[in-house]
């Protein structure tokens, strides 16, 4: 593929989805937890799975559990919802995400998916259905995008995010991929996962020269003027 991308057709699909997958987060903690001393007697914090049946130390709230049970014995919901999510939950999302927005939210601009790994899914096999459509990602970065992308047939190209220079994104890099079939481009860095402070909406304006880019006080801000100034799609981290 021009450019360093990397797209690929039905016969190699599933190496590609193979490859894509064989490393997540999940298998490496799972991996070092059973490493641990089985003899232990001190309690111990799974920071990978946040299971609260297995861990009741990440037990749910009585605030959600009253709420199910009020809305299990109401009658009003023991049917098949609606696939993009029940009015009430997507206009309680839109009211409260309003407050952050310069333009008011409605329900119908909230689609609520089972977790984020389905709103992974739905976002890329949208933006993949455009002949040729190709979607920047970083590297190294959460596997689930490259696994889904190859899925979806959509061409990746992979920009670095630079260890000697703090994991700043490779701008040089993001310049000589992106072209008119760029349709969206992820947003994430490495040091959210290691807690490093990152200021990439700022660095990324600055460097790029977006100038129409105003008022960007923090990473959302960049990805919404990004996306109304560029015409693409520009996707934070969802994880």
């Amino acid at each position: 593929m021009e450019n360093g991308r990397k797209g690929g057709d039905y016969r190699d699909t599933a190496e590609q989805l193979n490859a894509a997958a064989s490393m997540t987060v999940r298998g490496v903690v799972e991996a070092l937890m059973k490493k641990l001393d089985k003899e232990e007697s001190r309690c111990m914090i799974h920071l990978g799975q946040g299971d609260p049946s297995a861990f009741p130390c990440f037990r749910t709230t009585p605030l959600a559990e009253d709420a199910m049970v009020d809305a299990l014995c109401s009658a009003k919901f023991n049917c098949y919802s609606s696939s993009v999510g029940i009015l009430q939950a997507r206009r309680a999302i839109a009211e409260y995400l309003s407050s952050d927005v310069p333009e008011e939210l409605s329900p119908d601009d909230v689609y609520v998916t089972v977790g984020c790994t389905q709103a992974i899914e739905i976002i890329i096999s949208v933006i993949g259905a455009r002949p040729g459509a190709n979607i920047l990602l970083p590297k190294p970065g959460y596997p689930m995008y490259e696994a889904r992308a190859a899925f979806s047939k959509l061409e990746v190209g992979n920009f670095d995010l630079l260890p000697e220079k703090g994991w700043e994104v490779d701008l040089e890099a993001v310049e000589a991929l992106a072209d008119e079939n760029t349709v969206a481009m992820i947003v994430d860095s490495i040091k959210s996962y290691i807690n490093i402070s990152s200021d990439v909406a700022t660095f990324t304006q600055v460097k790029l020269n977006l100038s129409l880019l105003k008022d960007i006080s923090d990473d959302m801000d960049f990805c919404l003027k990004l996306a109304e100034e560029e015409s693409v799609i520009v996707l934070p981290d969802f994880l």
